[in-house]
């Protein structure tokens, strides 16, 4: 029992004395979940979708036109008895000393159709700006997938840094061997030296290619401090489709640009109408009423302590220097500039969908290569190795298959993200991101 008791405790002491593993560990982070923070966070987004709240109220604002407008006055005046007025901006001739208080409603009738056109043109930039949102929610996606992408690309060149320091590291301790023991020159040892050198290199130039591409990341995501994660690898997409034509009318329907357009060319149609209507005739309703209780004793008699009144009142447009007739022309104009921004928009996004396309067809074929120039590189290195170790060989052929072996494996890792990188630029062209 008492050895029992001290195998316990001394067990448990050394579990106490180990770093808890979980710990230290960074959480692991996701593609999706590297997009989700993005758009809880993001400024644009916040931004993009304040723009659309705004459009809203543009439009409640056109719509109030609709509704009647009530006015309450209070109005109170001091006046030399029995004066006229002769000049100046009061409503009433014979001046006396009152208070009154009164209220005014103002309906409109109609006005030949242009608060119909102006709400449908607000409501036309509703829509439009809805889709400058989703506009502005592709965008960051993209730049998340980058970035994202870019970092695993960094983190994989460092292990190939690591690597070639490594297997470097070990040639230069052989060469170092074999000069001691007089086997090898000491030219053998300064190549040897110069390659372990080439090395450091290019591992400190991969440390700080991280440090950039996660501080990317974390501009991507919206974040101000880069938080502590381990970034999980996506599995390879499939290959692009053979031909880009079923692309090109995929990202005309889906595209939010293109329908951000389409809106934004309706409501400069309906706000051209709307100008129009300008020189139709404008038909309003009037009321007023209100109560005078304090009078003077002399005009009390000629002056009723309240009023009511109501009036139909048609204003019709007869000449105004043509100011009517510039509106309704530059309205027209900007109408039919809407009508080629999307024109050239349509013409740009088939010309970026074929380009992405055409990027991520050679770079899915690339993988292929680079893998099988890797195993060959592979392979001439371990006979280059073989040769050098035999004597039938110099270093020099040996620091060649070295070279040519770390470029190799760089393209490989380049061409795997390149993919992954032009995938995901495909996916944002023909609108089909998450």
């Amino acid at each position: 029992m008492m050895k029992k008791l001290v195998l316990f405790l001394g067990i448990c002491t050394l579990s106490l004395g180990l770093p808890n593993a979980s710990a230290q560990t960074p959480p692991p982070l996701t593609l999706h979940g590297a997009e989700q923070i993005a758009l809880k966070n993001h400024p644009q987004i916040f931004a993009a979708q304040y723009n659309a709240l705004a459009s809203n109220q543009d439009a409640r604002e056109m719509r109030s036109a609709y509704f009647p407008t009530v006015e309450g006055d209070v109005t109170g005046s001091g006046a030399d008895r029995s004066s006229r007025l002769g000049a100046g901006l009061l409503s009433a001739s014979r001046l006396f000393n009152r208070e009154g208080q009164g209220i005014s409603v103002e309906q409109l009738i109609t006005d030949s159709g242009r608060t119909p056109n102006l709400v449908a043109s607000s409501r036309y930039e509703v829509d439009a700006a809805r889709d400058d949102t989703q506009a502005t929610r592709y965008e960051v996606l993209l730049a998340v997938d980058r970035a994202y992408f870019e970092a695993l690309r960094a983190q994989a060149l460092l292990k190939v840094a690591h690597q070639t320091v490594a297997e470097r590291q070990v040639v230069t301790d052989q060469v170092s061997a074999m000069v001691k023991n007089k086997l090898k020159s000491m030219l053998d040892l300064t190549f040897a030296n110069v390659n372990l050198a080439q090395a450091n290199l290019l591992e400190i130039q991969a440390q700080n290619n991280v440090k950039i591409s996660f501080a990317q990341l974390t501009r991507a995501m919206g974040l101000e401090n880069t938080p502590s994660f381990t970034l999980v690898e996506e599995p390879l997409p499939p290959s692009p489709p053979p031909t880009a034509a079923g692309l090109l009318n995929q990202a005309i329907q889906n595209r939010p640009e293109l329908a951000s357009l389409r809106f934004s060319r309706d409501s400069a149609y309906k706000f051209q109408r709307a100008e129009r209507d300008l020189s139709y005739p404008t038909v309003a309703a009037v009321g007023v009423a209100g109560y005078i209780p304090a009078i003077e004793q002399l005009t009390s008699t000629l002056i009723p302590d309240h009023y009511e009144a109501a009036a139909i009142n048609v204003q019709i447009p007869v000449f105004n220097g043509h100011l009517f007739a510039a509106r309704r022309e530059a309205a027209l104009m900007r109408a039919r500039q809407a009508d080629e921004n999307l024109r050239d928009m349509q013409e740009r996004i088939a010309r970026d969908v074929r380009i992405a396309w055409a990027n991520a067809v050679t770079s899915y074929q690339r993988i292929g290569v680079a893998d099988q120039l890797l195993n060959q590189a592979q392979l001439a290195l371990a006979l280059a190795q073989g040769r050098y170790n035999l004597g039938l060989s110099s270093i020099v052929e040996l620091s060649q298959a070295q070279l040519n072996e770390t470029q190799a494996s760089i393209q490989d890792v380049n061409a795997k993200y390149d993919f992954e990188n032009d995938h995901a630029t495909l996916e944002y062209q023909v609108g089909a991101l998450r």
